[in-house]
């Protein structure tokens, strides 16, 4: 407390287990922090950690959520006028300094987990960095950002912003607090956050970690889910109690490993059987998540098979061994092509730090790294920061709403230019962007007050048009989740069976309609006599008949409401089409005209944009169909080029409703 009274800006390195998320935003409070109705507000990458962490603090407060303690994401917002320990996205609180550009209603922000530099933390340092030269001078102007409304990211209208100049006028002339500014990591090298601060005061606060033993391997390892599986048996029949946390890159290695354990468990003796072994990722429903969390059965062992998602943002109780290959899976962005690829990396030492501290929570551990030490000595200290390795097109969008020169902004790490530009090409090409650069009237302004991608924000613009827009709320909402069928194994012909009594053969978009629909009628029907209870036992029954994500089907409801209230707000016509889909994949083709492909002869397919030559993902229900013409929603690479989320189209259609584009490219 002395530190942070001393010091504006502080840079907290927090070994895991010292409370540094949990307990300073309660010691802040008690130290008066929040005096006068000012909020301490917690940042968050992810959207799990910030509504965990919120649940824990406010148990530990003995208070009600949403009540002195709160938190805010995309599409939920669990905070009262009493709130005054806030988590929330780095994405969320980005938005609310479009709002105001002193973020006056706090007195203390923290930036939690900033070693994951990811894209909205970035930006988020820039802005904070600007609010606190802001806040050092009197109040004399009204920010020169675009009209905002906070509240889930809307922007409201010129004529609708007089509270805001109300607000201003009261403090005029005023002298605000300065802001405290907090930037905090587990595993953060504190220099480069202390130089872009002026040479910010950087401390160390210890952890109640336990010594922790690292092994390594005497050579590098051919096949490295091979070297896995041995070492989980090691542990097994040679080391003490203990459960194991075992990371890997991504569900079908997870779903091989579990295979190959439960295969090898049946060659052991009987009383040597004891072993546990439980996934988690992000795409595995809510409640099979939930079991990695529950005490072992009396005398058995866990093994936890896990994506980077156990790194930071969930901490499991029990783990005393860590298995870690060396390796995760990194989404990386090709402005040239314009193609995500999924691809399988080296760790940075940062992570490699964050995962042998997870057996050290509650006693000595051990931590197998799957490489030889010197290959440690090789790793990148940290993480390629995200703004370097994604589409800026969200990115620039919202800077262009705050009023901010983007090739001027002060990054702490410069996007590349290429990048910068091809964002730029490519929201003037969704008619966003001026010829000057600037927020279009009404489209680029429309599209700012949505937080969602911006061809899903033009998509639903342009549903009004064609009187879909009911259609294009559900489709959006279902795009903005995880995966919505859930495909286990064991189950692959049940699953598909399934899935194929909501397949459209129009393609996917079709397809998330219905699902979403037969679940809505669902819902409605076991809701008589107000009982939301008994609809939401009976909703999570029929998802799990019928292999679908019950979490992601409860997400995409809750975030159709909200964008639904948002559209409202900005005066478009919410319609149905009904049974009249060819308008509604009219509208598809129109917003997502620079994701179309056209089929080849060999069957694959080439992106008229691009010219890249692609397939349909086999979760697709178009896979086997192969229309001549479609358009999709992600391209990504994997094994090799795939599309995602296709729904057939007429070549016919693109220079009719997308001349702009079309008649250049002819």
């Amino acid at each position: 407390m002395d530190e942070v009274r001393s010091h504006d800006i502080l840079i907290i390195v927090g070994e895991t287990g010292s409370g540094k998320t949990t307990q300073l935003p309660q010691y802040l409070f008690n130290a008066g922090f929040c005096r006068d109705g000012k909020i301490i507000g917690i940042t968050q990458p992810r959207r799990v950690a910030a509504v965990s962490v919120a649940k824990r603090v406010a148990e530990e407060c003995g208070v009600e959520m949403g009540q002195r303690v709160g938190y805010s994401i995309r599409f939920d917002d669990m905070t009262s006028s009493s709130t005054r320990i806030k988590y929330m996205t780095d994405g969320l609180s980005l938005r609310e300094a479009l709002l105001d550009k002193y973020l006056s209603k706090y007195s203390v922000i923290i930036v939690d987990e900033a070693h994951e530099r990811t894209v909205d933390t970035d930006v988020l340092l820039g802005i904070l960095k600007s609010v606190q030269k802001a806040r050092s001078g009197p109040i004399n102007q009204l920010p020169n950002i675009d009209h905002t409304k906070a509240n889930n990211g809307v922007v409201i209208d010129e004529e609708n912003d007089s509270q805001r100049a109300r607000s201003l006028n009261r403090c005029r002339g005023l002298k605000l607090s300065p802001l405290k500014l907090i930037i905090m990591s587990a595993s953060l090298d504190a220099r480069g956050f202390s130089e872009y601060f002026g040479g910010a005061r950087a401390v160390h606060v210890q952890g109640r970690q336990f010594p922790v033993d690292i092994f390594y391997t005497k050579a590098p390892e051919i096949d490295y889910l091979d070297a896995t599986l041995i070492t989980i048996f090691q542990i097994h029949l040679e080391e003490g109690a203990g459960d194991v946390l075992v990371f890997l890159t991504g569900q079908e290695e997870i779903e091989s490993v579990e295979r190959l354990v439960l295969e090898k468990l049946q060659q052991l003796p009987e009383e040597k059987r004891k072993l546990k072994v439980l996934p988690i990722y992000s795409s595995l429903p809510s409640e099979k998540q939930m079991q990695v969390f529950m005490p072992a059965p009396i005398g058995f062992r866990k093994v936890i098979l896990a994506t980077n998602i156990a790194e930071t943002s969930v901490t499991i109780p029990g783990i005393k061994y860590v298995i870690d290959p060396g390796l995760v899976k990194a989404r990386t962005y090709s402005a040239r092509t314009g193609m995500e690829s999924l691809v399988v990396v080296p760790t940075s030492k940062a992570q490699a730090l964050q995962r042998s501290g997870r057996a050290g929570h509650e006693g000595p551990g051990k931590c197998f790294r799957l490489y030889p030490e010197r290959e440690f000595e090789k790793l990148s200290d940290s993480t390629v920061p995200e703004i370097k390795r994604c589409n800026l097109s969200k990115v620039v969008l919202q800077l262009k709403a705050l009023g901010v020169d983007i090739i001027g902004f002060d990054f702490m790490e410069k996007p590349l230019r290429e990048a910068v530009i091809k964002s730029l090409e490519f929201l003037a090409l969704l008619g966003a962007l001026t010829e000057e650069s600037r927020l279009s009237k009404p489209v680029g302004h429309q599209m700012a007050r949505l937080p969602l991608d911006p061809t899903h924000a033009k998509a639903l613009i342009l549903a009004s048009q064609f009187n879909c827009l009911e259609e294009m709320l559900i489709t959006v909402a279902m795009l903005s989740v995880e995966s919505i069928f859930y495909v286990p194994r064991e189950k692959l012909e049940e699953a598909r069976t399934a899935a194929k009594c909501f397949s459209s053969l129009e393609g996917d978009h079709l397809t998330l309609i219905n699902v979403y629909r037969a679940s809505d009628e669902l819902f409605e029907k076991s809701k008589i006599g107000n009982n939301r209870e008994k609809a939401e036992k009976n909703m999570r029954k029929w998802c799990k008949e019928n292999f679908i994500n019950s979490r992601s089907v409860r997400q995409a409801r809750d975030i159709h409401r909200q964008i639904r209230e948002n559209v409202e707000q900005m005066g478009l016509h919410v319609a149905s089409c009904g049974d009249d889909m060819l308008q509604f994949r009219r509208c598809l083709a129109a917003a997502f005209f620079l994701n179309a492909a056209l089929k080849q002869p060999d069957g694959t397919y080439r992106v008229f944009s691009s010219g890249q030559s692609v397939q349909i993902h086999p979760s697709s229900v178009l896979f086997r169909t192969k229309p001549d013409c479609l358009i999709f929603d992600e391209l990504v690479r994997t094994n090799h080029n795939y599309i995602r989320n296709v729904s057939r189209v007429d070549y016919l259609w693109l220079p009719e409703l997308a001349p702009q584009y079309y008649t250049l490219k002819e």
